[in-house]
Formats: structure tokens, sequence, C-alpha cells
């Protein structure tokens, strides 16, 4: 029995690692005649980091997922099934995988081949639509699925409707191991003549820690020889983002309540055999948790396996594992009683051993080699029954191999202080140009979106500099100017519709997806004060993008009934528009099709979203498909060149093509999916994005790997190699757009017609 491990794995400091790692040896333990653990498989590891060499890892891990790296989790599926595992354990908590909620996980599952085993760390009360999707999948594709508690198979069952013959429970292993007869913790200085209260774990703010030194005067007034021991570090994620702040507050809390020489920290992370010298040697052990929502808690499993005195707040764990006399309750927060629990247990021995006891005998049978005999059991069965040539299988609408890395480069080349400059000779910047409003909020778009799908730091630099530009192009009155010098003078008094809805678009996204609450409020100031020129808009395009960016405002507002009004008395000029200019050879708006062409489908399909009118969404339907025959049918995509333009009854201009109508193309198409899930909408989308990487008339590429960036068009004679700011914007947007769809492959690809693989 081989088993392929995917999760987090030491050195890396985290919880799931430190499980994995044991799991493996308990696993291994029970095939003595092993030589080695590679005998009993491998580790798929996940990195935090963009580097692959962050972490020495030992032998086992044989290949390495970076978080944030949508291709890494396809290929890791690919080298599991060309491998010799006969199954594969998959830890799952949802922080540790990429994506909104770590949906990148997703597309490996949906590709193995292996029978799988998932193990489910965390499981929610309260879901959010995407974290239940998660789930569900997981289970569906997983053999069998493991909790480690009654209340997780309860949640399974009633709010993720998981049949309850699917799920198992396997109580969280403890370490194999006996306190020593002479314990070296007991002669260290915080525990020499003390009474210790120990808690140990990676340190962050949920865990509580200020309840049990709140606690502490009551306890050291009646037992002066009292310590409070705290065992770990800092999380690391605390520690890039807070430093030591949480440690440093626990330390001025307890010097304001006088009590600082009777805490105490220990930085470090311990080891197992190590980690029973410490529990053994404490008097009580404390899990002091804010609230109820912790499903597992591996510290409170191995304190009850050293058999310690637990004491705790009712988390669900906690509740269960407690339960019969193995350990003692106290609400949340509640510092007294705690110390009325700890000064009842430290003044009556009997009591006290009597926990303990009690602990240690529930614990013998939780310890890793009977936890691995049971996970030996399910992964034999699930090999023993486990016949691929019933899992369907076809290749992804979209093709992740094919894509280029998402780069900043190029962005970050053309940004300054400013905000991003307008054109570029080549690769490097044209300053004599200047900057203009289209590109800045563009440029918001585009760093927001990538902010949310990997949390990148580069991007959220960039959010202030184009929000700042923004800002500084509105007038006194709420509009816009667009263009602004290399030296910052004014270019202009008042822009064009088009950069004034391309504004509100910006500004209505990032409303409702904020990276911050200050971004967002200031965000809505500069949306409401340009809000009276709503009413102003005479031209499509112009109306258009607005209409986009209320319907985003309305996403995160959707009570605003005055805005709501506003989003259907915009959208009607677009309806009129099509009334009075089609005809069954023309679905169209205009005499003519110009630029950014598919931006007006879109707009109908964002306001018939927040408003469910039926007639926006039948024009939409229309214009899309009219659209869509005139620029796919040769299978590829050829938009409609800005070289004289497309009128009715006219001849289709095929050169001049710009990036903007790609982006516009790819954006639609993903809208369109979103609200029909139809799978032919992404496979629109993703022939659309192609153009960009030659998949177009004169089969060449615009998006150059060198620089990152995108060239500027598609001409008779060649690619305009000048790479400005619109055309590599309009890329990046199609690019991070094709990375969400892809997040969604296990629902579309389920809705193609599916050939079993024999």
């Amino acid at each position: 029995m081989k088993i392929a491990y995917i999760s987090t794995f030491p050195p890396r400091e985290c919880g799931i690692a430190t499980f994995n790692f044991n799991l493996m040896n308990a696993i291994n333990a029970n095939f003595p005649e092993r030589k080695s653990s590679l005998d009993g498989g491998f580790v798929v590891a996940l990195n935090d980091s963009e580097n692959i060499q962050e972490y020495e890892y030992p032998a086992d891990v044989k290949y390495v997922i970076r978080q944030n790296h949508q291709k890494d989790y396809i290929r890791a599926a690919n080298y599991i099934n060309t491998s010799t595992a006969d199954a594969v354990i998959l830890e799952h908590e949802f922080g540790i995988y990429g994506g909104e909620s770590g949906i990148y996980i997703l597309p490996l599952i949906n590709r193995l081949e292996k029978p799988l085993i998932s193990i489910l760390h965390t499981i929610l009360k309260d879901p959010s639509y995407v974290q239940r999707i998660i789930i569900r999948e997981i289970a569906e594709q997983s053999s069998k699925i493991i909790v480690m508690s009654k209340r997780a198979v309860e949640f399974l069952t009633t709010i993720y409707d998981i049949p309850e013959d699917k799920i198992q429970i396997i109580e969280h292993g403890v370490p194999d191991l006996e306190a020593p007869e002479v314990n070296p913790v007991k002669s260290l200085s915080q525990f020499k003549n003390r009474r210790v209260l120990l808690t140990f774990g990676l340190l962050s703010r949920n865990k509580g820690l200020e309840t049990v030194v709140k606690a502490l005067p009551k306890i050291v007034e009646k037992h002066p020889d009292v310590m409070y021991v705290v065992l770990g570090n800092t999380h690391p994620g605390v520690i890039k983002n807070s430093g030591e702040e949480y440690r440093d507050h626990l330390k001025s809390l307890a010097a304001q309540l006088k009590v600082s020489q009777h805490l105490s920290f220990i930085n470090k992370f311990v080891a197992e055999d190590e980690l029973i010298d410490y529990l053994t040697a404490a008097e009580v052990y404390v899990t002091p948790y804010l609230n109820e929502a912790q499903i597992t808690s591996g510290t409170l499993s191995y304190a009850v396996g050293a058999g310690a005195a637990v004491v705790s707040t009712p988390y669900w764990h906690a509740t269960e594992l407690l339960a019969d006399g193995r350990g003692r309750l106290f609400d949340f927060k509640n510092a007294d009683m705690l110390a009325d629990i700890v000064n009842e247990l430290l003044d009556n021995d009997k009591v006290l051993k009597e926990l303990k006891d009690n602990a240690y005998e529930y614990g013998l049978h939780l310890r890793w080699p009977a936890t691995g005999a049971e996970f030996i059991k399910i992964a034999q069965e699930a090999a023993a029954t486990h016949d691929f040539s019933d899992k369907i299988l076809k290749n992804s609408i979209v093709d992740p191999e094919i894509l280029p890395k998402f780069s900043l480069t190029h962005v970050l080349r053309l940004t300054d202080d400013t905000g991003i400059v307008q054109h570029a000779k080549y690769g490097i910047p044209n300053l004599k140009e200047g900057y203009c409003l289209d590109d800045n909020s563009r440029a918001l778009i585009m760093a927001l979106m990538a902010y949310q799908r990997s949390g990148s730091n580069e991007a959220f630099k960039l959010l202030p500099i184009y929000l700042s530009y923004i800002h500084y192009m509105q007038t006194e009155d709420g509009n816009f100017r667009n263009f602004l010098s290399f030296s910052r003078q004014y270019l202009d008094e008042v822009g064009s519709e088009d950069s004034f809805g391309r504004t509100i678009w910006a500004l209505g996204h990032l409303i409702s997806c904020a990276a911050s609450n200050s971004y967002r409020e200031f965000a809505m100031e500069i949306f409401h004060k340009s809000y009276p020129h709503f009413k102003a808009l005479k031209h499509i395009r112009g109306q258009a993008n607005t209409i986009i960016g209320i319907a985003l405002y309305l996403q995160a507002y959707p009570t605003d009934e005055g805005m709501v009004a506003e989003l259907v008395r915009l959208t009607q000029p677009l309806i009129d528009a099509y009334e009075n200019t089609r005809s069954d050879d023309w679905e169209w708006f205009e005499e003519s099709m110009t630029y950014d062409n598919a931006i007006l489908p879109l707009a109908l399909l964002h306001s018939c979203e927040i408003t469910g009118n039926q007639k926006a969404k039948d024009i939409a339907l229309k214009t899309m498909a009219f659209l869509d025959k005139l620029t796919l049918s040769n299978g590829y995509l050829s938009p409609v060149g800005n070289d004289g333009w497309y009128y009715r009854g006219g001849k289709f201009p095929t050169f001049d093509q710009q990036a903007i109508e790609t982006m516009a193309m790819v954006l639609m198409h993903f809208q369109a999916y979103q609200i029909f899930r139809k799978p032919q909408y992404i496979e629109k989308m993703f022939l659309s994005y192609k153009w960009f990487l030659g998949e177009n008339t004169l089969r060449a590429p615009l998006y150059d790997h060198e620089t990152k960036g995108c060239c500027d068009g598609l001409l008779p004679t060649g690619i305009n190699r000048n790479q400005g700011a619109e055309s590599t914007l309009a890329y990046l947007i199609s690019h991070l757009t094709v990375l969400k769809a892809f997040e969604l492959e296990y629902e579309y690809n389920k809705m193609e017609t599916q050939v079993k693989v024999c």
C-alpha cells in the first residue's frame, strides 16, 4: 500500500503539516518490514511561497505546489497519476490552497485517477457559497471523507448535504509516548517549584490567551506559586502581517494586572518527544479559544493523549473530547469562571488526578499507530473498490498550460507615483504622451482582480496610485478630466463620456470588493460625487460602462433604491437604440459596429443580473449571437477592425484589431456564463482570449513574453509593437478573467456531454 499525501509538510510550521507528518509515520509504523518511509509513498507539499526551494524538505516530498500557481495543481495531478501510489490522502484546510477559499484544489482532484481519501480539518457552520461548493466537490471526488468529531458529521450531512455513509470519524491522533521518569522540563526556571498552567501552539489573536492572563490575579492571590507558560512561536502569517503585536499585547496586559512575574513565553516549536515533557510537567492545560467554531484542535487532542488536566472553553471539539469527566469547561472570555475552576483543581489533588487519569485512559485509543491502522483499512478498501473506468474525464475547456505566467512587470514599468503612463515605444514608457483617466481606471480594475486572485502585494501597492489619479482628475462639480501631462498639467477641462463610464466601472468594482475599508470609503466618496452626471450621459458606450459600474456597486449595496432606479433608467437608452436599429439581418444597437463593441451586450448582462429585466436579457443574447457570428465564425477571434469600422451592408474591416475589443469579448462571455451557466460561453471566452496568444488572423501573438506587455494592435502588415497601457491592461484583465473561469472548471465540465474512459 503506497500513498500519495497532499498537504503542507515540515519544516513548514503548520498544524496540518505536523498532522500529515504524524499520519504518514503512523501508517508506516504498521509495516515494520519497510526500510524507509519512501517505501510507503510520497508527499505533494503545499508552499506558501513563490520559491519552490523555500523549505528544505526531506526526501519524502517529491513534488511542490506553489499555493497561488494554478498550473502547479494540474501538474501535481499528472505526477500522482503516473506514480505507483495506490491511493491519495488529501489534508484539507481552506487556507493552504490557492484561489478563493482554496478553490484551486478542485481541478487537481478532478483529474486524479487514484482513489482519494480526504481529511477535513475545518468544517464551517456558515460557509460561503464557494466554501460549500468546495466541500461538496471534495466529497463527490472522494472514496471517503474523514472527520474527527460527531459535530463534523452533523454539519456535513445537514449543511453540505453529503451522504452519511461516505463519512467516517477517526479522532485526531496523539503521540505514542509516555511521560519520562525524570522530566527535564521540571528543572526549567519557569517550572521549578511552580504550579504551571500551560498553553502550546502557534500564537494568534483567535487563541484567546488574554482570558487566561485576566484570570491570573484571582488565581495568584490564592496560589502565588502559579506560572502561566505559553509555549510556541507566533503564527508565520501573523508575523508577516503584524509581527509580535499579539505577544506584546499579552505582556502589556500582564503588566497592567501586575502579574508579569507569573507569565512566561517559551518561543519555540517543540518536537513531540519534547512536548510530552511539557504537557506532563504542567498541572493544568488551558485552551481558551474565543468562540465555538473549532471543529478540530490538535493541541487539545495532544493534551488529552498526554493525560493532562484540561480546562477549556466549550468550542465544538472540546465539548466532545472533554465529556465524561475528561476535562472541565468554562464560558468564552469568562476569566472569573476560569480562575474558579483552576483554583478548585489546585486545591484538590484528588480531583486533579482523577481528571488526568480519565484523559490518559481515553488517550490510549487515540495513539498514532492505532489511528494509522484505521487509515490503512480505509485506503485498502478504496483501492480495492476503485474503478477508474467509472471516472468521467475530459479535457478542460480552459487549458492552463498555454497561459503565460501572470506578471505585473510591464505595468510596474509603465506606472510611476502619478499613475500609469498612456503609451509606450515598444516596451519603453513614452513619457511625452502623459497619462489618461481611461487607463488608470482600467489599471485599478486589473490591480483589484490581481489582488483578489492571489493577495498580490505588488497589486495591493498599485491600488492607491490609480485611485489617487482618479481623485486628482475629478472636478469640483463631480465630473472628470481625462488627460494629464507628464508634468502633471491638466490637458482638458472635461473628459469623454467613455472615460467617465470606465471610471464609474472601476469605482463600482472597488466598492464591491474593496481591498480595505479606507479604499472603499474613498471610492464611495468619488462615486457619489459623480452621480449627478449620470443623467447627462448621451452616448451608449458611456452609458454602458456606467451601467457596469452601478451594477457592481449594487452587489455591495443592493438596497440602494435610488441607484437601482438609475440603473433601470440608463439601461433604457440601450434597449431603445437596439429596437430602433435592428432588423432580421442586423441585430445591433447602431448602424455601424465601431469600437469596444462587446461592452454593449456586457452592460445589458450586468443590468439584467441586478434588475431581472427580461427585455435587456433577450437583447443581450441576440446581440451577443450577432457579434459572435461576425467575429468567431472562423474558429478564432477576428474582432471588428478600427480601419474603417463595419457599417450595415458594408465590408467587414479585418485589420487594426484592438486589444480592448478582445477584452470586452472575454468579459462578455464570462458574464454570460455566470448568468446562464452554459459551458459554450466559457469556450467562447477562452477562444477570444487566445487572440492575444496568436490564434488570430495573422497567427501572430500580441503578448510579449520578454517584456510581459501586450502589443497595441494587429495591422495588415503585422503587429503594432508598441506596448501601451490600454493593450497591456486589456490583456491582463482578460488573463485574470480566464484564471477565474478556470476555478469553475469542476462545474462547467460536468455540464458538457461526457464520455466514459474505458
